[in-house]
């Protein structure tokens, strides 16, 4: 995710707790979903379009905050 940022990402991770909470949060869905979606029991489930849209708020977010300490916000 956002291998043009990867520094910044090391640098803000170590910095900024917030940010690395978000980050943490967001790569814990990822690893949920992908876990879901490979299992057939669960790959059908409702809630997986949830926890999608999470995700993908977070993803958001990260990448919010990456332009703003990167000067491009």
């Amino acid at each position: 995710m956002f291998p043009e940022y990867r520094d910044l990402i090391s640098k803000l991770k170590a910095e900024n707790t917030h940010f690395a909470n978000v980050f943490e949060e967001h790569n814990r869905l990822d690893d949920k979903i992908t876990g879901l979606t490979n299992n057939p029991v669960t790959s059908g489930l409702e809630n997986l379009d949830e926890l999608k849209r999470e995700k993908l708020r977070l993803k958001d977010e990260i990448y919010a905050m990456l332009r703003e300490a990167d000067g491009k916000a």
